[in-house]
């Protein structure tokens, strides 16, 4: 964690990306050291880089950067575990990259990395990364709602089984800072009509097999009769976590050149299936991608035999 410092004291330009089609932990990671250093540090260029998400402007805004911003810059990617995921691929032409991730550590990009897969969220890990080091740094109100807002949104409003006792007493004193946790959770949480009929749908044609594996295929002709978008179909992959009887889940979800794989588990480990789809992730949550609909079966069929070694 003094590495991180260290590196971000010697550089006068930093630049912070993290993944493509970001969540909230991407968002609060990314935005809330951009808002740590800008605080302690207000003589260096802090940059956010990456596509803005429209619904996560309300936590913060990307900013505009151009190639030249790189020239000399330590740029740190924030959430991101393999280097495809970067948004915005310009990073590596950074004289410095520093990965700081929770995802398990399989593609060891960067000069430096800190990784820590026992942390419920990267965001947690900006605030640990705070805390170690709170007698040289402040932590403005703004960062304390992002990392607030990370941390909320990747342990499933801390239901999910990454939330520790130290999630917990993290929350304990962010929650002291002046932020609304009342916006943050209608803003992260709030259904529209169209995606409430979407899921309404989905929990009238989802399969279940004998194992306990559902399986849940989203073609683009149903967002467009539903009128949601793709991002907008996968904030709905969890809703199935609350049926009985299901051990391992999964949502195929079509875009324009591809088809989106959503791993979820109970118990199961579902990354490994994800690694063999050019994804990853977590061993309970994880992403791919497919390319033909004819690959369901398949990825279907592992997840079932997952289910049974479990």
């Amino acid at each position: 964690m003094s590495e991180l410092l260290n590196a971000i004291k010697a550089a006068q330009k930093i630049v912070i990306h993290r993944h493509v089609r970001p969540d909230p932990d991407a968002y609060g990671s990314q935005c809330s050291l951009a808002e740590i250093i800008k605080e302690n540090f207000p003589e260096k260029t802090v940059l956010r880089a990456g596509e803005g998400e429209p619904t996560l402007q309300f936590l913060s805004k990307m900013d505009e950067v151009e190639d030249v911003d790189f020239k000399d810059a330590l740029v740190i990617v924030c959430d991101t575990a393999n280097q495809a995921r970067v948004d915005d691929q310009r990073y590596a032409t950074g004289a410095t990259v520093f990965k700081v991730d929770h995802h398990p550590n399989d593609d060891p990009y960067g000069d430096y990395n800190w990784v820590e897969t026992t942390a419920s969220s990267t965001s947690e890990m900006i605030y640990e990364w705070y805390s170690t080091h709170k007698e040289e740094l402040r932590l403005p109100a703004k960062a304390a709602e992002l990392i607030y807002a990370g941390i909320v949104g990747d342990t499933g409003r801390f239901l999910f089984p990454s939330a520790s006792p130290k999630t917990y007493r993290y929350a304990s004193e962010l929650v002291t800072y002046p932020f609304s946790r009342t916006v943050i959770h209608d803003a992260l949480y709030e259904t529209k009509a169209n995606v409430l009929r979407l899921q309404g749908h989905i929990l009238q044609t989802f399969s279940l097999s004998e194992e306990g594996v559902a399986s849940v295929s989203i073609t683009r002709q149903m967002l467009k009769q539903f009128e949601t978008t793709a991002q907008e179909a996968s904030q709905l992959v969890g809703m199935l976590g609350n049926v009985s009887g299901i051990k391992a889940w999964v949502f195929f979800i079509e875009e324009e050149h591809l088809i989106r794989v959503r791993l979820r588990s109970k118990g199961p480990v579902v990354n490994t299936i994800a690694k063999r789809y050019e994804g990853g992730g977590h061993p309970l949550a994880a992403g791919a991608s497919i390319y033909d609909w004819e690959m369901v079966h398949q990825v279907v069929s592992e997840l079932k035999r997952a289910t049974l070694e479990a």
